[in-house]
């Protein structure tokens, strides 16, 4: 062979290892992004569990606040129902069963006898507990949406990603900036 075809064979290995190296970092971010969407759901599911027993154990103190109580086991369905639906739906669906949370624990202050009653508190270290994982879970998420968007959109990877349709993901974002504190649930 002559200089001129080792060239050509060689240029030719080069793009196509860069091709597979391409590849396969979109592979793994999309799969990254799957895992850290597993761990949102996963805390998620977690809360909703939860709010079963918390309208419990307030039912018997909060008995003229029945009402603020079925909000929040109508807006637990809601956001149940969601569970298969895109991220932007489920981020919505989940911020209002969060506000819902929000109120209803918010209401549980004006009883001073729950401060006392220790079913209650270990619920409520709980939930807090819960919540901070579901913040944390969701920076992991966008923070790995962010890369696999980046590799995506950006050159000389979509060259690759376009072709075998890698696709972005979408960002979990609140439907208001300040429903993104974690509640204070100190009785």
């Amino acid at each position: 062979m002559q200089a001129w075809q080792w060239i050509g064979v060689a240029l030719a290995a080069l793009v196509t290892g860069y091709g597979i190296w391409c590849y396969n970092r979109l592979v793994f971010n999309r799969h990254r992004v799957a895992e850290a969407w597993s761990g949102i759901e996963v805390q998620l599911k977690r809360r909703s569990s939860l709010i079963p027993n918390l309208v419990a154990a307030l039912r018997e103190y909060m008995a003229h606040e029945r009402g603020t109580l079925e909000a929040l086991t109508e807006q637990r369905s809601a956001a149940q129902r969601h569970e298969g639906d895109t991220v932007s739906e489920r981020g919505v669906a989940e911020t209002q069963l969060g506000t819902a949370l929000m109120r209803v624990l918010i209401l549980a202050e004006a009883y001073p006898q729950l401060k006392a009653d220790g079913s209650f508190l270990a619920l409520q270290r709980t939930l807090s507990e819960v919540e901070d994982q579901i913040q944390m879970s969701r920076r992991y998420y966008n923070g790995a949406v962010r890369e696999l968007n980046i590799l995506v959109e950006s050159v000389p990877s979509n060259l690759v990603a376009r072709p075998l349709r890698f696709t972005t993901a979408e960002y979990f974002t609140l439907a208001d900036a300040r429903e993104g504190h974690a509640p204070t649930l100190e009785f």
